[in-house]
């Protein structure tokens, strides 16, 4: 019973974030600070969200396979390779550290 509750909490939170948002004046939404915001927002909640999926495991810090992956598709990006190639690059490494590494 408490998982239904707990659904029915966030689609509730969920409908009133999306709800917030529509009620907000058009006026707010043109200020220079607010345009800002919401282009770098979505950046640094992905990195964020990617770091934390790389370098954490629970509450500790590790570093494996998936390091490299990212390390490699981060040289990529830097030699301005294509997504998919950047893509390749990581799951290729990624794979051959844990080949290696067991």
């Amino acid at each position: 019973m408490n998982v239904w509750i707990a659904i029915g909490v966030t689609a509730v939170s969920c409908y009133a974030v999306k709800l917030a948002g529509l009620l907000v004046p058009a006026g707010v939404l043109e200020r220079p600070l607010v345009k800002r915001l919401a282009a770098l927002l979505p950046v640094a909640l992905l990195a964020a969200l990617t770091a934390q999926q790389t370098f954490a495991d629970g509450r500790a810090l590790v570093l494996d396979a998936r390091a490299a992956g990212v390390a490699a598709a981060a040289v990529a990006l830097f030699l301005r390779a294509p997504f998919l190639l950047v893509v390749a690059a990581a799951v290729v490494v990624t794979a051959g550290v844990r080949a290696i590494g067991g």
